[in-house]
């Protein structure tokens, strides 16, 4: 196995396996539907299709910039380069073995997209880039496998939901009813973005995984997937960290003991 996957998370697990996937900035994701770059507008609720691009600044290319070191060595993403303003996408996903979660979210986006802001609360995940990068890193969260329609959703407001039970549809909650489920075609359309205002037109993001194909791409330990207890090499490393917080934090020098 890769020595810089293992380093990327511990254990010999199927859960374990899926967080090195998921925190390897080559990893490919399954493509399970397409988006339109005009229906994913609508859902972000940023700007009117093919309306351009607000911008904080001038490009780069015509700004007179004093020297900075750091800019040589990092190269702009497209939308800092074109001076584009600063968008977000929050996403929320349900502990019914939702694709990824908030806290795995942020590990991930950091390694993943460049020129990213991120915050991590405990049922939801806030994204924020410049508005084209957005764009670009969106179609990858929402096309593939990251994102479930009934376990995975786009609330920038009244996120609250993702810990309740599903409906009886499977669904999520949503105080907000920014999605409608079709029994006869067992498809999940958006009639309303993140911010819940309604759309002109519905946005058709599939059908719903099965609990199966669910429980199989898996990165929570408990439940259908594997015990956390049986992640023996996992229990072991994150118990020896946990001990080591709590008993150096009231003796600093009971490392050095040991």
């Amino acid at each position: 196995m890769d020595r810089n996957r293992v380093n990327r998370y511990p254990g010999t697990d199927s859960v374990a396996e899926r967080r090195r996937t998921l925190f390897s900035p080559e990893s490919k994701f399954k493509q399970l539907r397409e988006i339109s770059d005009d229906d994913l507008v609508l859902l972000l609720g940023h700007r009117n299709p093919g309306e351009v691009y607000g911008s904080i600044h001038p490009p780069l290319d015509e700004m007179e910039l004093p020297y900075d070191p750091i800019s040589e060595l990092i190269e702009p993403s497209p939308g800092a380069r074109a001076g584009d303003k600063i968008r977000y996408l929050q996403i929320t996903d349900s502990v019914y073995f939702s694709p990824l979660f908030p806290a795995f979210r942020g590990r991930m986006y950091h390694i993943r997209y460049p020129g990213i802001d991120t915050i991590v609360y405990a049922g939801r995940q806030l994204i924020e880039a410049r508005e084209r990068d957005l764009e670009r890193y969106a179609k990858e969260l929402i096309e593939t496998e990251l994102f479930d329609p009934a376990r995975t959703s786009i609330r920038g407001i009244t996120v609250h939901g993702s810990s309740l039970r599903l409906d009886e549809d499977g669904m999520m909650f949503d105080a907000r009813r920014r999605t409608r489920y079709d029994p006869a075609s067992g498809e999940v359309t958006y009639i309303k973005n993140q911010m819940a205002v309604p759309l002109d037109r519905p946005v058709n993001v599939g059908k719903p995984m099965s609990d199966e194909d669910l429980l199989s791409i898996s990165a929570r330990y408990g439940g259908g997937s594997v015990p956390y207890r049986d992640a023996k090499e996992l229990w072991e490393l994150t118990g020896r960290i946990l001990r080591q917080h709590v008993e150096g934090g009231f003796d600093p020098g009971w490392i050095e003991k040991k």
